[in-house]
């Protein structure tokens, strides 16, 4: 199923999309397979798989240390691949890589061994979409979406550069308040949302700091935003629990569940007489 249909899915049942993020081979890839499992057979709609790199400059600490511990496993981008091989083909896989690792495996052969392994989509952090050309081209020649990211400081002008670019999805990158006790999602969120919405019908995603599903039900209630992208949170959830795989899966299990229930949450409008 590529990203289109499963949006499409979504829409049908109105329910955000659910998309975790883990690193791949973290802490080794035995347990990713396992991890990979554990989310999908509890709501992950979509999978956003991270391919480590020695340099991740848009990662923080969290993906950060989850990038060494993957990378002194021993994985590479031939591993990565064969990892994508055994997700649900029902769920489309998202790979977030740098564009240094595509530009040594070959632009070409890079999206054609994505096409081979079931991956729908490409997000390049580092990869500005004035120079996004070439890797576009080999994109559409495998039928991958290059997923673009939206912060609330890029400009109209380049705004609109990405939109006549993007497919599968808009990547909203939106800083996501937690004050206090309240940890009430931050208003720029559903503004980002609303700006970025008045330019294109395509989906759009929130992905950075939802870290609980008060978060999700807020976005849904609020911002009309159509996924949520959940990285941190859950590879915290991993990275606590190294020494002891059945509670990492369990906690796991636990989240998933609870972030996928806050995506179907219904939205009631009380009128008052």
């Amino acid at each position: 199923m590529n990203i289109q249909e499963k949006f499409n899915e979504l829409k049908f049942k109105e329910e955000l999309a659910f998309m975790p993020y883990i690193a791949a081979g973290d802490p080794d890839v035995e347990t990713t397979v396992e991890i990979l499992n554990t989310l999908i057979e509890n709501g992950a709609d979509i999978i956003e798989l991270g391919m480590p790199f020695s340099d991740p400059i848009a990662d923080g600490p969290t993906i950060q240390a989850a990038s060494e511990r993957a990378l002194k496993a021993g994985m590479n981008t031939d591993v990565y691949f064969e990892i994508c091989k055994k997700v649900n083909p029902k769920i489309p896989v998202i790979a977030m890589t740098y564009y240094n690792i595509i530009l040594q495996y070959g632009l070409l052969r890079f999206a054609k061994k994505c096409k081979d392994s079931g991956i729908y989509g490409i997000i390049v952090p580092d990869l500005p979409v004035e120079e996004s050309e070439p890797l576009l081209s080999a994109c559409k020649k495998y039928n991958i979406n290059l997923i673009f990211l939206v912060a609330q400081t890029t400009t109209p002008d380049r705004l609109e550069k990405i939109l006549k670019h993007a497919e599968g999805f808009v990547y909203l990158v939106s800083l996501l308040g937690v004050t206090g006790a309240r940890e009430e999602v931050d208003k720029t969120a559903s503004e980002l949302v609303l700006r970025v919405r008045k330019k294109t019908e395509l989906p759009l995603c929130i992905g950075f700091g939802i870290s609980n599903a008060l978060h999700v039900e807020q976005l849904k209630l609020n911002s009309g935003v159509n996924g949520v992208i959940v990285g941190s949170a859950i590879v915290n959830i991993i990275g606590e629990n190294l020494g002891d795989k059945e509670k990492m899966l369990f906690e796991l299990k636990n989240f998933a569940g609870k972030m996928k229930d806050a995506t179907k949450k219904k939205i009631v409008l009380k009128v008052h007489e």
